[in-house]
Parts: C-alpha cells; structure tokens; sequence
C-alpha cells in the first residue's frame, strides 16, 4: 500500500487519502528501548458515517458487521497497528487490516441454493438403515 493513490479495498472500492486519517503513538510491541524514543505505532481512523465514497446501504453494512472494537460511537472505523519496529511497516499492516474489515463487512453471504441428495447418498442411508435393522434382527433370533 503506497501514500500515492487511494486505498484500494476491492475491484470497485477506492478510498481516498484524504478521507483517511493518520496519527502515531509510542508503541509498546517489540523494539528494545528503542519504543520510549520512536512513535513507530500508527493509529489510522476512517469516518465510514461522513464519507462520500460509500452509499447509504453500505454505511449500515459496515455499522452491523465490522468488529465492535474496531467501531466507535461516532461512526469510525479505528485500527491501531505495532506489530513491527518501523512506522512505515505499521502505517502499512493498519492499511491492510482497514481495508480487510471494510471488504469482509462488505460482503454479500452466498445465498444456500436448494438441493436434493445425490443417488449415493440415497443408497448409504439405505444400507445404513438396513444394517442396523439386521443387527437387531438377530438379537430377536437368539431367544
């Protein structure tokens, strides 16, 4: 993910960089003392509510289905990333997640297309059934 263009979530969905918003804190993952000197941590916030790249219906979509601690009350979406000891590794990670929470929210469920079982399926049940009736049959015999 470059500073260049828009964050690309999908074929069709392109946030620009304007919409998006940067900040950096010290961070506490790994780096030695290195952490109380560098603010390597980045924070990347998105106003899903106030943005013009998204409709209506999708707005609702990210507000039901992103993750609760990803969401605040104002209508953001908020990633913080400090996996890695570098700012621009991190600004890339908080990216990659955003841009995954928007597509997995996005996403449409397959709908389940009726079917019936398969000639196979029909006969191992059969066969199961008639075992099992075997079975007991010969405990009846026994007396």
């Amino acid at each position: 993910m470059s500073d260049e263009g828009p964050l690309q979530v999908n074929g069709w969905l392109a946030i620009p960089r304007d919409e998006l918003e940067v900040s950096f804190a010290r961070s506490g993952g790994p780096g030695g003392q290195n952490v109380n000197k560098v603010s390597s941590k980045v924070v990347l916030r998105w106003s899903f509510e106030r943005s013009p790249s998204i409709d209506d219906a999708q707005r609702a979509l990210i507000r039901s289905k992103a993750p609760p601690r990803y969401l605040t009350q104002s209508g953001e979406l908020v990633i913080a990333a400090s996996e890695y000891r570098d700012q621009p590794r991190n600004r890339e990670a908080a990216e990659t997640r955003l841009a995954m929470v928007i597509r997995e929210s996005l996403a449409r469920p397959r709908t389940r297309r009726v079917t019936k079982p398969g000639a196979g399926a029909r006969a191992r049940r059969r066969d199961g059934k008639q075992r099992q009736s075997d079975k007991k049959a010969r405990r009846r015999d026994l007396d």
